[in-house]
């Protein structure tokens, strides 16, 4: 299929850089699959937008604490799911009320800033917690979309998926699994050769 001026309009809207509501339309089945079992466990989502995904692991029994930049979207968010806890903060410098090593779970974005966004996460964590990390491949922003290279995936500001890791491990977490997913896209069906999704399991060591 040849590309046209729609379906590279298409491209780039799916793939732009990802906001902080950027994951909130619905619980992707890749990290639900993936979860552990949540009921009575304290999850903090972060990056939770208006709160569709956030509703959705409260609904598996979660106690969830969604965390958005965004004022307007916390706010939707508690309208959408009054029997949660919505915060309005960064994710890359969460508030100190999130920082007492409560959570048993946090489901995540990576980050605009990784090392404080890893440092974050540590400190939420309980011993034993885990971490999933799942977002956009970084290798969909370096390319167009007949998948020839638009941008180096080693520029400057640019996320890689080593650097992602290495945070993680560098703020004391042990990885446990990284999976690189085609890209989901029936518009673009040749997208699936390259990298899609990042998913990212990580736990916080005992102790």
């Amino acid at each position: 299929m040849e590309p046209t001026d729609d379906n590279r309009r298409m491209w780039d809207e799916v793939h732009r850089p990802r906001s902080d509501d950027a994951l909130a339309a619905g619980l992707p089945q890749v990290v639900e699959e993936r979860l552990p079992e949540l009921t009575g466990k304290h999850v903090l989502h972060l990056g939770c937008g208006t709160g569709e995904a956030t509703a959705e692991l409260a609904g598996l029994g979660a106690l969830v604490t969604g965390v958005d930049v965004s004022a307007e979207s916390v706010a939707a968010a508690r309208e959408r799911v009054p029997a949660v806890a919505f915060v309005q903060g960064e994710i890359n410098q969460l508030p100190v009320e999130l920082r007492r090593a409560r959570f048993d779970l946090v489901y995540t974005r990576v980050g605009d800033q990784l090392d404080a966004w890893a440092a974050g996460i540590v400190s939420a964590l309980r011993p034993g917690g885990e971490v999933i990390v799942h977002d956009g491949h970084p290798v969909l922003e370096c390319l167009d979309d007949t998948l020839h290279w638009r941008d180096s995936y080693f520029d400057e500001g640019h996320w890689t998926v080593g650097l992602v890791v290495t945070a993680l491990v560098e703020a004391g977490l042990v990885v446990r699994s990284l999976e690189e997913l085609p890209a989901d896209s029936q518009l673009l069906p040749q997208t699936r050769r390259v990298p899609g999704e990042l998913l990212l399991v990580a736990d916080k060591p005992q102790g």
